[in-house]
């Protein structure tokens, strides 16, 4: 039962995951500010007014719009929390970084805002999703196909790897991280790959890349120096996942982010084995 007179009222979301969030739970009346790089959904922008980036925000805006809540993400707006508390304001910043840590977050906000039930109901309807897909993964595994190896590119000058929940919802929909070892690191200057000939050496099948709001140029990819061999490179396994959709650690991620990957990945492993 939702309960939509609890919790706080005038919510600033400082990124796009709770934005989406609460319109999927019917609560967008609670939003009076979201950040500029907001596209889900999409309406959200022409609705709410833009108060932030994501490294810095607008504090006089965000003020003036009296909020009773800010929702943050990481440490990276760690400043601007700070900024925002000191001014007298509530501010709630989530730090997920694993599909599970994800998840709770969701919870999180779904009670915060009198929606725990219609949350968690929604919550159950993801998770069997990737149940499915991971059944779908293991029924091809034993029919003989091999899963692929993927390098998840984030970032390409420098190289920077696929953070956490990214290289997890990969090992669901069907692929292995190359770099699995940078995966459990969350500052993305601790996933840099100084040394492209790493990433050759990794061979892997296929490359998605997703470079935080700059348009992924897979003919760029094909053309470094030392990759004409790499696999994914000789049989054009050179995909782009839009950052919206696979880097923010919400929805999105965990339905269409997750959902591109297992299409990609399945295709190849139908095609080799």
């Amino acid at each position: 039962m939702s309960t939509p007179h609890l919790g706080p009222q005038r919510i600033v979301c400082l990124t796009e995951e709770t934005t989406e969030w609460l319109y999927l739970l019917g609560q967008e009346h609670r939003i009076v500010g979201i950040s500029g790089y907001t596209v889900r959904p999409r309406r959200a922008r022409d609705e709410k007014p833009k108060v932030s980036a994501f490294l810095n925000a607008k504090i006089d805006k965000i003020l003036a719009l009296q909020p009773d809540c800010v929702f943050g993400f990481s440490d990276l707006q760690a400043d601007i929390a700070a900024s925002l508390i000191r001014a007298g304001v509530q501010v709630t910043v989530f730090n997920q970084r694993s599909v599970e840590e994800v998840f709770s977050m969701l919870f999180q906000v779904a009670a915060m805002v009198g929606c725990a039930e219609e949350g968690l109901a929604r919550i159950d309807v993801m998770r069997l999703r990737l149940a499915a897909i991971r059944a779908e993964v293991a029924a091809l595994v034993a029919s003989g196909k091999r899963r692929p190896r993927v390098f998840f590119e984030e970032w390409d000058e420098p190289h920077i790897s696929g953070i956490r929940w990214v290289s997890e919802l990969l090992g669901i929909a069907g692929g292995d991280d190359v770099f699995p070892e940078l995966a459990v690191q969350s500052l993305g200057k601790d996933r840099i790959i100084a040394d492209g000939a790493e990433i050759v050496a990794r061979s892997p099948d296929i490359v998605i890349g997703s470079w935080c709001g700059k348009k992924f140029r897979p003919e760029k990819v094909a053309a470094r120096a030392g990759w004409q061999e790499v696999p994914a490179v000789k049989n054009g396994q050179l995909f782009e996942i839009k950052s919206a959709d696979i880097l923010q650690p919400g929805p999105a991620a965990l339905t269409d982010g997750v959902e591109q990957m297992h299409r990609i990945v399945t295709t190849w492993m139908n095609r080799h084995g």
